[in-house]
């Protein structure tokens, strides 16, 4: 008889006490019996973690063998998620955020896909949930070799580069060195990329798993526009430059070099970053970059960015 696959859920806590309750009922409730549930008190000073702690109590002492609380200073998310990741031993790892929810039985059915595929990452649909109204993201259907693809894809935003729609091999994180970003602005994408680039298989679960929350002031999405493109920017930068010297048999994010250059050099002359001045090899870079169609930026934009670095020698 095969071993059940266990599956970690990793949720970093902080400043959520108005959903800690909500949130916490749709993950232990699951019926999936082989979870092991791992919250990372990132310093948060409300609530929220007491009211977990008397949930747990209330409904679901049962479950205390399978969960762990981890209290660690306050350090973002990428460092809560590491810190989860550090103390994980489920077979695969899922991320998701203590304010969204996940749909009942949901973590049955990534499991029961994971049996049937043995795929490294398994990705499904998830929902925005406004105040008012509801909106469902549906992915779009991979083979399973067809990872590139699907990394350039996350890049350009016709797919999704969340971790949260994403149950990954645990082996993935411990195999091979994945990167954390800078910026708190798509670190999502960032990880995801790697992990993609990495997975020997995808396959697609044509399910709603995850609710993301949206009308939270706090969250991160409220930020200026001209702040958000240039973390985007200056992330994927830092990725560039962490894989450059990388063969591409082995590099899992080369497919997106090109596409980065060119999106980074758009954004400084449209949004005026003055990546320019921080990066002189970028001009050079974007000039030698091919243009694609079904990118980020508009091939005319492409074009202009081209032009414009012509003049930057």
């Amino acid at each position: 008889m095969n071993k059940p696959i266990t599956i970690s859920i990793i949720a970093p806590i902080y400043g959520v006490e108005s959903y800690i309750v909500e949130f916490a009922e749709s993950i232990l409730s699951q019926s999936y019996p082989h979870i092991e549930f791992i919250f990372v008190n990132d310093g948060t000073k409300d609530r929220s973690v007491e009211l977990l702690e008397e949930l747990i109590e209330r409904k679901y002492s049962a479950l205390k063998p399978q969960i762990k609380i981890i209290h660690k200073a306050n350090g973002g998310l990428p460092a809560a998620r590491r810190t989860g990741i550090d103390n994980a031993t489920g077979d695969y790892i899922y991320h998701v955020d203590s304010d969204d929810w996940i749909s009942e039985g949901s973590i049955a059915k990534i499991a029961a896909k994971i049996e049937e595929t043995d795929a490294d990452i398994v990705y499904f649909n998830y929902v925005k949930e406004y105040p008012t109204r509801r909106s469902v993201k549906k992915e779009r259907s991979y083979k399973p070799n067809e990872q590139a693809l699907y990394v350039r894809n996350m890049y350009n935003h016709l797919s999704f580069g969340t971790l949260c729609n994403k149950c990954v091999r645990h082996k993935l994180y411990t195999e091979h060195t994945i990167h954390t970003p800078k910026y708190g602005y798509a670190e999502d994408c960032f990880v995801s990329t790697q992990l993609v680039g990495y997975a020997k298989s995808i396959a697609y679960l044509d399910e709603d798993v995850y609710h993301y929350r949206k009308g939270n002031p706090n969250a991160l999405t409220g930020q200026q526009r001209k702040k958000r493109k240039r973390e985007y920017a200056l992330n994927f930068i830092d990725l560039y430059l962490k894989y450059r010297d990388v063969p591409v048999e082995k590099n899992p994010v080369a497919v997106i070099f090109d596409d980065i250059v060119i999106q980074a050099a758009w954004y400084s002359i449209f949004y005026g970053l003055g990546l320019f001045e921080e990066y002189p090899w970028l001009p050079k870079a974007a000039r030698k970059a091919k243009m694609r169609c079904n990118t980020d930026v508009w091939l005319a934009s492409q074009l202009i960015t081209k032009l414009v670095t012509l003049c930057r020698r």
